[in-house]
């Protein structure tokens, strides 16, 4: 069987040349798709979360869709909708953005609750049902999301149903100094982003998540893993603690992680370093407690070792 690791370096060599300065961003976002998860990517405007998401879909070779979530958009602008036909005399179903490879949710916290609920199903099925009647998404099927902290002007919080929907979330900040001087100095974003060649395409990247998938876990990463569950429901530290569904995204994230490192097996580093993206947004601080979710979650990992 021929190494995906050749592949692996060329998708994220070229990702790091659009994204500069972000290259454990970058690697997680990959990580994220690479265990067929959903990425949501937040931050302040103008520090490349659309970047970010449109060099991913480009350099896997898949067809993107984007849609710019308003307080007006409506679920049917999103999934379809179905329009009378007078010449068939019935109705006919009009697929919406969501039926393509990557759905580009840009600025997702803008839209309505009710429109965001509109993508639960399209996550979670990997469908969508309009006037009774279900429409399967491709394959593979992605939502890149972007959002706005909340304390932007006209923005809506996402509810806990939805941000369980992704696999991670993401803050890629503000570039260092060197890295903002070579964006000052280099070619438009947008141009280079139309440059970019498909390293591969749906078939290639369910090869490589199959492979992250046959990724070995050992019983003691195993034990890791629980134990850093079980902390999260007691000490007093969460609201709640991580269910055992975020304990299997946990895995998912780890295995892809690996095997971006080259590794045939889980090590420790690799679960711990996508611990907080995979779970800070899935736990909420217990009342009283003053640092962010995040915070807690690191300070746990270093009292686990």
């Amino acid at each position: 069987m021929t190494s995906p690791q050749p592949l692996i370096d060329a998708l994220l060599q070229q990702l790091t040349t659009v994204v500069l300065g972000k290259d454990e961003a970058v690697r997680q976002a990959l990580t994220c798709l690479l265990a067929d998860g959903h990425l949501l990517i937040e931050d302040v405007p103008g520090v490349g979360k659309t970047t970010l998401a449109q060099a991913l879909a480009r350099t896997l070779g898949l067809r993107l869709a984007r849609v710019q979530f308003t307080a007006d958009l409506l679920p049917s602008d999103v999934v379809g909708a179905s329009v009378w036909d007078r010449e068939r005399r019935s109705f006919v179903f009009h697929p919406g953005p969501v039926f393509a490879d990557v759905l580009l949710a840009d600025e997702i916290n803008r839209a309505s609750p009710r429109t965001q609920s509109a993508l639960l199903e399209a996550m979670e099925e990997r469908q969508v049902t309009v006037d009774g009647v279900t429409h399967p998404l491709p394959q593979p099927f992605f939502v890149i999301a972007t959002q706005n902290p909340l304390e932007q002007v006209g923005t809506q919080p996402l509810p806990e149903s939805q941000l369980d929907r992704f696999l991670m979330r993401l803050s890629l900040g503000y570039p260092d100094a060197a890295a903002e001087r070579a964006l000052l100095r280099g070619q438009d974003r947008r141009e280079l982003l139309s440059t970019l060649p498909a390293l591969t395409d749906a078939a290639g990247l369910r090869a490589l998540q199959h492979a992250a998938a046959a990724v070995g876990v050992a019983d003691a990463l195993l034990d890791t893993l629980q134990a850093l569950l079980h902390a999260t429901r007691s000490g007093g530290r969460f609201a709640q603690g991580l269910s055992p569904r975020a304990g299997l995204a946990l895995l998912r994230a780890a295995r892809a992680y690996a095997l971006l490192q080259g590794r045939a097996y889980v090590a420790p580093d690799d679960l711990y370093a996508v611990v907080v993206p995979v779970a800070a947004h899935r736990l909420r601080p217990a009342p009283g407690v003053a640092h962010d979710s995040a915070a807690l979650l690191r300070a746990l990992l270093q009292e686990l070792g």
